[in-house]
């Protein structure tokens, strides 16, 4: 009879009870993690009524796959650019309250009287929220088209990004054993650095290769293929001293630039969903139901500093970013749990690197339990609370709240000393990395080939240094005589004479890192006089010869990369923009919903269908396939299939949404943005836009954009007429191309 490994037992357990406990806990409406981490406890060496695991080690490491592929598949629901689209209330939110929950935990975990190494690991448990809940409640309650929610999904964005960065930061903290504020630095910007440099590389290789090979690529190819690039920078990250879910993280958010992202995410799926599982369930094994006892006090306690820490941080985070009372007080409520990143945390600091107390791991399950179960709850009370409040709260600070959300959402006029600081800063950081990169690359693995086969050292550290100026040359030429944002350099040079010494000063120090870097890799063979010289006379050279040749071949480089970046916008909408929603003072902001076949609006005019006379909502863009109809006029007709970007206040497009539902019209889809965007600028006297109606203005064609409110005096109208006259110091609210309106507002600028 054939024997079966103890493994395959084991598995058999977990799978089969987590099953079960899935149908439970689907049919009680509760969020499957907890249903895992209750199967874990009830399958573990700690619970003695059911048949237990056997095999621990083998299932710690089938654990650890899981947390790979759990930070894969979040790093390709990612994206760096996603990052950039957060904008800046969810931004200052999240760091706000990320930093605040740091401390709060540091400083609750000190008078427990715990370790300094527990407190600190605390601090990062307890400060980083469970999107899996988020996303699920919001379902759930039906408020993913309301204003707040698409602040709390960028907040989680940023959490994310935080979560990874503390990872990094935690382990240096626990291998030096001291909190090192050079040690912390260096770590911060040894991850920047391989960041940077993965991530460049990446969207250089990865877009190209698997255009290439698309025609050979079937489902079962692609995701071994993305498996094997996953597991692959897991590798190299931890070669160069990062954890292995930083790599899976990195390696996942580059893949979410390609144009295979979307089929890559739903093959890892089923992948992610199985690992996951045995991953939770993990975690409820490592519970001791008698030492979770022992700590019930600090488990309560740390809820409800969650609970109280998370929702207070969040909530005054969101004001200082500029966001009104309201939607505050909702995001800061909606993110008052922990969940998957905290179990993650506490793994790495109890079972890894075993550097925490036993009892801090369950006490952080017994945390997230409570926290999951009254996040819901918590989502429910922000609105009547923040009706509480507006009646008890002096009417001062209520004032004082809305003008200084009003004033904090102003879109400002950029100097042009700014946008060139930033173009110049961006172009010598980029190619400091790309230098720095191959000049690694270089002396760490052919240097030492060369020195093996070439007797001579003298002879094998030129021939090195030599290698390395050839493949660094297009980046030496970029970093030091690429014409950087000729507009804005152009208009500072020839607008005042004290503008031409700073611009030359800025010219000189690119000029002055090439010499200093190709110096320093001549110093390996001589001496400082002689390499500075020598490095000299080869720029000289470089320019005089070869520079029209670096230029092409750069160039071509720069294009590679700029194409595989922006592929995956290119390929489905030629015209690269969509509709962004953003956050303004009036709770108004954009909604999306598909309109089905059977729709009864199918077929006709906006006009015809009346929704803004009904409801009070504007159409700002319809999604017809490929094609993107911006600002439509009332003539346009509705299709089937069509994508529609609605504006409106919370109460009317819940007021629409609910209507619109019960006759099964349309549903409610998810905000995928880019260009086009609701916006708020202040007009002055110099505006391009004062003194004219809104019709003479001409906002609609200069901006693709439209006007959907104007503020004056403190009165403020919706939706007014194109007859309607803007004056200086209007602050006036438009759907339009973010790009092209802030051009506009230059145009104003002497």
């Amino acid at each position: 009879m054939e024997h079966v490994h103890e493994l395959i037992i084991d598995l058999a357990l977990i799978l089969g009870a987590a099953g079960i406990t899935t149908l439970i806990f689907k049919k009680l409406k509760q969020p499957l993690v907890l249903g895992y981490i209750i199967t874990g406890l009830l399958v573990s060496p700690n619970f003695h009524l059911f048949p237990t695991i056997t095999d621990t080690a083998t299932i710690k490491v089938w654990a650890d796959i899981g947390v790979i592929f759990l930070l894969f598949s979040l790093g390709l629901e990612f994206s760096f650019k996603k990052l950039l689209k957060v904008g800046g209330s969810s931004a200052v939110t999240g760091i706000y309250e990320v930093s605040f929950m740091l401390l709060f935990g540091y400083i609750t975990g000190q008078l427990l009287g715990w370790s300094t190494m527990d407190s600190i690991f605390l601090g990062g448990i307890i400060s980083i929220s469970s999107t899996t809940i988020i996303i699920r409640a919001f379902d759930e309650l039906g408020v993913k088209t309301q204003k707040f929610a698409s602040l709390v999904l960028g907040v989680l964005v940023i959490e994310d990004l935080v979560a990874v960065l503390l990872l990094v930061l935690l382990s240096t903290v626990a291998v030096s054993q001291q909190f090192s504020g050079a040690t912390m630095l260096f770590s911060v910007l040894k991850l920047v650095f391989f960041l940077i440099l993965w991530f460049v590389s990446g969207i250089y290789l990865l877009p190209t290769f698997l255009k290439r090979v698309r025609k050979l690529v079937n489902d079962e190819t692609l995701l071994v293929l993305s498996l094997g690039f996953c597991l692959l920078m897991v590798v190299l990250a931890t070669k160069v001293g990062f954890s292995s879910a930083l790599g899976a993280f990195i390696m996942g958010s580059i893949l979410a630039e390609t144009r295979e992202s979307e089929r890559i995410e739903h093959l890892v799926k089923s992948v992610k969903d199985l690992f996951g599982a045995i991953f939770f369930v993990s975690v409820g094994m490592l519970i001791n139901l008698a030492v979770l006892w022992q700590y019930i006090v600090p488990v309560l306690i740390l809820a409800a500093v969650v609970i109280c820490g998370k929702t207070l941080n969040a909530t005054i985070g969101s004001l200082i970013s500029g966001q009104p009372l309201k939607q505050s007080l909702q995001t800061g409520m909606s993110l008052s749990q922990i969940g998957e990143f905290s179990f993650i945390i506490a793994t790495l600091g109890g079972i890894d690197l075993k550097v925490t107390s036993p009892f801090l791991y369950p006490i952080a399950v017994g945390v997230s339990v409570l926290t999951t179960f009254t996040s819901p709850y918590m989502i429910r009370l922000s609105e009547p609370l923040y009706n509480w409040l507006e009646k008890h709260l002096p009417a001062s600070w209520i004032s004082y709240l809305n003008r200084y959300s009003t004033g904090a959402q102003k879109i400002q006029t950029t100097s042009t000393w700014r946008l060139l600081l930033r173009s110049y800063l961006r172009i010598i950081i980029l190619h400091l990395v790309i230098i720095t990169g191959i000049i690694l690359l270089v002396t760490t693995y052919v240097g030492p080939l060369l020195d093996k086969r070439i007797a001579n050292s003298t002879i094998s550290s030129l021939t090195t240094a030599l290698i390395t100026l050839l493949l660094a040359a297009p980046f030496l030429w970029a970093l030091g005589f690429r014409r950087i944002d000729r507009i804005s350099f152009s208009k500072l040079w020839l607008n005042k004479g004290y503008n031409r010494g700073p611009l030359v000063l800025l010219e000189v120090i690119r000029v002055a890192l090439c010499v200093l870097i190709v110096g320093f890799l001549l110093n390996r063979v001589f001496s400082v006089t002689v390499a500075l010289a020598g490095a000299v006379a080869i720029i000289i050279l470089v320019i005089i010869l070869f520079s029209k040749r670096l230029q092409s071949f750069y160039g071509r480089i720069e294009h590679r990369f700029l194409t595989n970046l922006h592929s995956k916008e290119a390929e489905p909408t030629p015209s690269g923009q969509r509709v962004d929603s953003d956050l303004i003072p009036w709770d108004g902001h954009l909604a999306y919903f598909d309109i089905p076949p059977e729709a009864t609006c199918v077929g006709k005019t906006l006009v015809e269908l009346g929704w803004r006379e009904k409801y009070g909502i504007n159409v700002a863009l319809i999604e017809r396939g490929k094609r993107l109809i911006h600002v439509p006029t009332r003539q346009e007709r509705l299709y089937p299939a069509d994508r529609i970007a609605v504006i409106g206040t919370d109460d009317q497009l819940e007021d629409f949404a609910h209507t619109i539902e019960s006759e099964d019209i349309l549903a409610p889809a998810e905000a995928d943005g880019e260009n086009i965007k609701l916006m708020q600028i202040t007009l002055d006297k110099n505006s391009p836009f004062t003194g004219k109606s809104i019709r003479e203005s001409d906002i609609r064609n200069t901006t693709s954009g439209l006007v959907v409110g104007v503020e004056r005096d403190g009165e403020r109208r919706l939706n007014p007429d194109s007859s309607f006259v803007l004056e200086a110091g209007d602050l006036v609210w438009i759907v339009g191309n973010k790009d092209r309106l802030r051009e506009a507002i230059q145009l104003s600028v002497t």
